[in-house]
């Protein structure tokens, strides 16, 4: 879906408060009472894994001009450690947002697709991220989940921006040559091995919350 009435460009660092408001709106009361992700995205700016050619604003044009700023995307460097010792090295996604008055009109698949042809630019293979499944098992043919707990209903994701990007990069992810009847691990297992490369950054301003 295309959309005329936005704009995507680099966040500016003036608008640091204004985005972190927007994130703090966008996922309030969303997946556990109150929110993390504002804080979290406050943190990561200032990581060295920070990707700031990746950094995102949308927002909507009045006049074709800039105007209401309505959603953002962000993304970290990481990697992924391999069976044979390789670090692969792909990215971890988000916070990504839309205002919540805009949620459900198509804005979010926008950003997402941009933002995803962006960082395939930059050579990154997969993301890692959480959120909605039901929303991102849509838009995502290669998406390896871990269904949301009893707790919180958050899913943690790892899917393939470029073919191959994780899953035959490793026989940890690919099926033995030698072995072909042998099924490739469950999806649960992939992402559980993917989840250990997260940027520890993102860990670190998410237990400095929990105490």
């Amino acid at each position: 879906m295309e959309k005329s009435n936005i704009m995507i460009r680099l966040e500016k660092k003036e608008e640091y408060q204004k985005v972190e408001n927007l994130v703090r709106e966008s996922f309030w009361d969303v997946y556990r009472p109150g929110c993390l992700e504002h804080y979290v995205l406050h943190q990561l700016r200032n990581d060295p894994a920070f990707v700031p050619e990746l950094d995102f604003v949308m927002l909507l044009k009045e006049n074709d001009e800039e105007g209401k700023l309505i959603g953002q995307n962000m993304f970290m460097r990481t990697s992924i450690k391999a069976d044979d010792g390789r670090n692969i090295p792909i990215m971890t996604m988000g916070p990504i947002c839309i205002t919540p008055e805009l949620k459900r009109q198509g804005y979010g698949k926008v950003l997402l697709d941009y933002s995803l042809e962006e960082a395939a630019k930059l050579g990154c293979g997969a993301v890692c991220f959480e959120g909605n499944i039901d929303f991102y098992a849509k838009e995502w043919e290669n998406l390896f989940a871990q269904e949301p707990g009893q707790e919180v209903s958050i899913s943690y994701m790892t899917g393939e921006i470029k073919k191959d990007g994780i899953r035959h990069n490793t026989e940890a992810f690919s099926e033995n040559p030698d072995k072909p009847e042998e099924k490739n691990p469950s999806d649960t297992e992939v992402q559980t091995k993917t989840l250990y490369g997260m940027a520890e950054s993102f860990l670190k301003a998410v237990k400095s919350l929990e105490g």
